[in-house]
């Protein structure tokens, strides 16, 4: 995952967006734009205890860089499924990313700001009218939805016209840079012969193990070690304590009286009942006259499944397991489908959206249980909900003891609930020997705990009908582990880079013989291998057999050339001879893929431009970080932007 985000966050466009649409962060309340007379007057006088970069006449706040930065943390979070840290962000790099964005977007505020130019009234309304998040289900702007969307994002409404002040802005400054781009039609047919060029590839695979490396000596764990010291490095750990109330945990110690549960069961009767359900065979017709020779054919004695076979369809396009009426779309079909007898098939039935047959398979007959048919399942129903009233109550007397100071053991003992002590977990969940912590609401609890500190008294969290109360007792900073405790990941780690290493250079090996006049064929025997032959590749198009690496280097060869390259397993590498070049000649007539390709050329242009604009308006304004408070915000030092 931290490659992956290394590499989006090294691309070029992404560089561009982080600059520019950053926008949205400041536009939903990451700067507030209430104290921009201040900042303007500490950008004259001097530096504010909050200022962490001055940009020309801009001033970004720490605080601002830190919403930015949980805001990147969130959408990764997203992205990825995992719960990323800020941690994490800052060791895929996002950290400077985020710094320099800012500081990107700061430079156009200064320079449009220079240039003096503004934004209508008219302008933003008209942006606001359009903008589809504060639109009713007509397709009209709604003030009710505008003013709930500026409540949740605690910004007024006078912090989010200047905010939409500065999206307009930004975005007319990059457009400006950008302009009109066009395509030189040469450029664009090479382009599409270049990404269209395929290869046919004659290929075998040699694989390196740990008997084909030397075992690393102490010295060798101690340079490995020494090496990369990031790898060995523990993350923050926290002590902490977790209890939770929750109905579910609560409903099995309530207790029912037989009167309760009767009038219960009277009370939502119909909530038991059961409908019919039906297992039908449903296949489709282009006609009635269709539909009806298969029908003859059915009668005569032929089975209906032979029939779907005949149609090419497999049992799940044709068999509808367990269907209550109402689950046909087509009422119909359905009608037709439940006035059937177990066994039976329909005549052909036009319905409003196709002609079918239709056979009842199964027929399960409606049915009302009776309470001792059903005793079990509505009294935990019962007790569940019974639990969710007990609930206030639990947390009423939860409140009063942690108000008198009382330790959680001793509150979760007196108050029967579930309490969860952990001796130490890291913001990923897990404990010191990598194994998976188990908390309740997991990632919505690490979350608060890694919010929060050692003696601060955290309000409950709300999750669901319950409630959950947590506690950071200590606080263990990251710190590198000693070699003695991980000498055998150490260890792994050194003979992986070897076997890595052999895989490689056996390879290598095995390529210059081929260069030298020996054939693929005879050098596949010596390997013990198999040869197989891949037609039709491209180069920008990957398969489980090719990734990106082996891609690059087969179309780096020449025709009828040889070239090898390492796989992901870290183990084994292609060894490839290209058997076929086929370069397609230029078009007259674009295809549809030639104008995908234009489109996002255009693109990629354009953001060449942007960057190249926000880059001289950077190098003209003066920027001066606070670096201080950068280490404070960052937790270790870092390169100055330049």
């Amino acid at each position: 995952m931290l490659e992956t985000m290394r590499g989006f966050a090294k691309g070029r466009v992404a560089q561009v967006l982080l600059a520019l649409l950053s926008l949205s962060f400041v536009s939903w309340g990451i700067r507030d734009f209430s104290g921009s007379f201040l900042d303007w007057a500490m950008s004259i006088t001097g530096w504010g205890p909050k200022d962490l970069v001055h940009v020309g006449s801009t001033v970004i706040r720490a605080d601002e860089y830190t919403r930015a930065m949980e805001n990147a943390r969130k959408n990764i979070s997203a992205q990825t499924g995992q719960n990323v840290t800020l941690d994490d962000v800052r060791r895929m790099g996002i950290d400077q990313q985020v710094l320099d964005s800012l500081i990107d977007a700061a430079a156009i505020d200064t320079e449009y700001t220079k240039l003096g130019l503004t934004v209508s009234s008219s302008a933003i309304l008209q942006d606001l009218s359009t903008n589809r998040s504060f639109q009713d289900a007509n397709g009209k702007f709604s003030a009710d939805l505008f003013k709930r969307a500026l409540a949740q994002a605690n910004i007024s409404e006078a912090s989010f016209v200047a905010g939409q002040q500065q999206v307009i802005l930004r975005a007319a400054m990059a457009e400006a840079a950008s302009g009109q781009v066009i395509v030189p039609k040469v450029l664009d047919s090479a382009l599409v012969q270049y990404r269209q060029q395929t290869r046919d590839v004659k290929y075998f695979v040699v694989t390196a193990n740990e008997a084909d490396v030397a075992k690393p000596t102490d010295a060798d764990l101690k340079a490995q070690y020494d090496k990369t010291p990031r790898a060995y490095t523990a993350p923050e750990y926290r002590s902490v304590v977790v209890m939770k109330a929750d109905p579910a945990d609560i409903a099995a110690r309530v207790q029912i009286t037989p009167e309760e549960l009767t009038a219960y069961y009277d009370q939502h009767k119909t909530e038991y009942f059961e409908p019919e359900r039906r297992t039908i065979i449903q296949l489709p017709f282009p006609s009635v006259d269709a539909a009806q020779k298969a029908k003859d054919r059915i009668t005569n004695g032929e089975d209906i499944t032979k029939i779907a076979a005949e149609l090419n369809l497999k049992d799940a396009d044709y068999t509808l397991n367990d269907k209550v009426q109402d689950d046909f779309l087509d009422k119909k079909i359905g009608e037709a489908a439940f006035a059937l007898k177990e066994g039976e098939v329909s005549a052909p039935v036009q319905g409003s959206l196709a002609t079918a047959l239709l056979k009842a398979v199964k027929v399960a007959p409606e049915k009302q249980p009776t309470l001792d048919e059903i005793k079990d399942k509505v009294t935990q129903r019962l007790q569940l909900e019974k639990a969710k009233d007990e609930i206030q109550s639990i947390y009423n007397a939860v409140e009063d003891a942690r108000a008198q100071q009382t330790k959680f053991e001793a509150i979760a003992e007196k108050a029967n609930i579930p309490i969860s002590v952990v001796s130490a977990v890291d913001a990923a969940g897990l404990d010191k020997d990598g194994k998976d912590v188990n908390l309740p609401s997991k990632p919505d609890v690490l979350k608060a705990l890694f919010a929060s500190d050692v003696g601060v008294e955290n309000d409950a969290l709300t999750v669901g009908d319950g409630y959950v109360w947590y506690e950071v007792r200590e606080v263990i900073p990251s710190a590198l582990r000693p070699l003695d405790a991980i000498k055998d990941q150490v260890t792994k780690d050194v003979i992986a880079e070897r076997v890595r290493t052999a895989a490689a250079d056996k390879a290598k090996a095995i390529v210059e013989k081929a260069k030298a006049g020996a054939t693929l064929d005879s050098l596949a025997t010596e390997a013990k291998a198999d040869v197989k032959i891949t037609a039709g590749l491209k180069r920008n198009e990957q398969n489980q057999e090719f990734d990106g690496a082996a891609l690059s280097a087969l179309f780096a060869a020449p025709d009828q050339g040889f070239a090898y390259s390492l796989d992901g397993d870290g183990k084994s590498a292609h060894v490839m001879q290209v058997i076929k070049d086929v370069l397609p000649p230029l078009m007259a007539t674009p295809s549809d893929e030639a104008k995908k390709m234009q489109t996002d050329m255009k693109a990629n242009l354009a953001a060449d431009l942007q960057a190249g604009f926000v880059g001289a308006l950077r190098q003209n304004a003066k920027v001066t970080l606070n670096e201080e408070l950068w280490r404070l915000n960052t937790r270790g030092s870092q390169q100055q932007p330049q």
